[in-house]
């Protein structure tokens, strides 16, 4: 379990071993872990290839919120509630 405390000004990446790659046979963009794929639906995807260890979580849900056309704070939440699953279960680092 990380302890790694998540806010809007974290900056996050994917895990060191961790890949992301579009599945052919699946038709489906997956994260590629040690021992560990986790398949990505079309919005963790979008939100995840942006993830560069540079972007804030904040600039990362306005860009979404103007590219949507949707209230910010509601990416927002969608978004931290995603990040922190996937640092929980080790697939991106702050």
């Amino acid at each position: 379990m990380n302890a790694a405390i998540l806010d809007a000004t974290s900056t996050p990446s994917l895990a060191r071993g961790v890949k992301m790659r579009f599945d052919d046979a699946r038709q489906q963009w997956l994260l590629n872990a040690p021992e560990r794929v986790l398949m990505l639906d079309e919005i963790a995807h979008v939100i995840l290839s942006r993830c560069d260890g540079e972007i804030s979580i904040n600039t990362l849900c306005r860009d979404l919120a103007v590219e949507f056309a949707a209230p910010q704070e509601i990416i927002q939440a969608d978004v931290m509630e995603l990040f922190q699953d996937l640092l929980h279960r080790g697939f991106i680092r702050i």
